[in-house]
């Protein structure tokens, strides 16, 4: 599959949110019922780090980071966001992404990377496995979707290059 990995841009918002909607779709992606606005979505995110993977003219997949947290003592520390089109999964794409956001975000001296993924979605938890993320651990029935508990596991990335004085 040919396809570039570039940084986000506002106007790739519409395949963005359509990727998205996919992922909500399939209850397995996010305890989200719908998108947001592109304004509600921007503040939400990290402005650095913003990624897509794009055929042609078409995005298949974005990568985006989130902060965990305002405190300044943990800036270097995100929530990875990965979605690839229903139509293009399977493919290495979310790897190929993943890869890249965390090169991405070692350049913008991110030194961890977390992530919050429920349990029945293994191909995620093992492509995280396969870029370096370790488990730690299980929050149980951490909040609903859809009614119905769920839980969801935690994992961790921490850089072999930031963040190491």
């Amino acid at each position: 599959m040919d396809f570039t990995i570039e940084a986000m841009a506002s106007a790739d918002w519409a395949d963005v949110r359509a990727i998205y909607l996919d992922g909500i779709a399939t209850g397995q992606a996010t305890f989200e019922i719908d998108a947001p606005t592109w304004e509600q979505w921007d503040a939400a995110h990290l402005t650095i780090c913003r990624l897509v993977a794009r055929q042609r003219d078409q995005i298949l997949g974005w990568a985006a980071l989130s902060p965990v947290s305002r405190r300044s003592c943990y800036a270097g520390v995100a929530e990875v966001s990965t979605y690839v089109a229903k139509a293009a999964c399977g493919r290495g794409l979310g790897k190929a992404l993943l890869q890249a956001l965390i090169a991405d975000s070692e350049r913008h001296g991110i030194w961890t990377l977390q992530g919050s993924t429920f349990p029945e979605n293994s191909a995620s938890l093992q492509m995280q496995a396969s870029c370096g993320f370790r488990i730690l651990g299980k929050r149980e029935r951490i909040a609903r979707q859809n009614g119905v508990w769920r839980d969801t596991v935690i994992t961790e990335r921490r850089s072999a290059v930031i963040g190491l004085d």
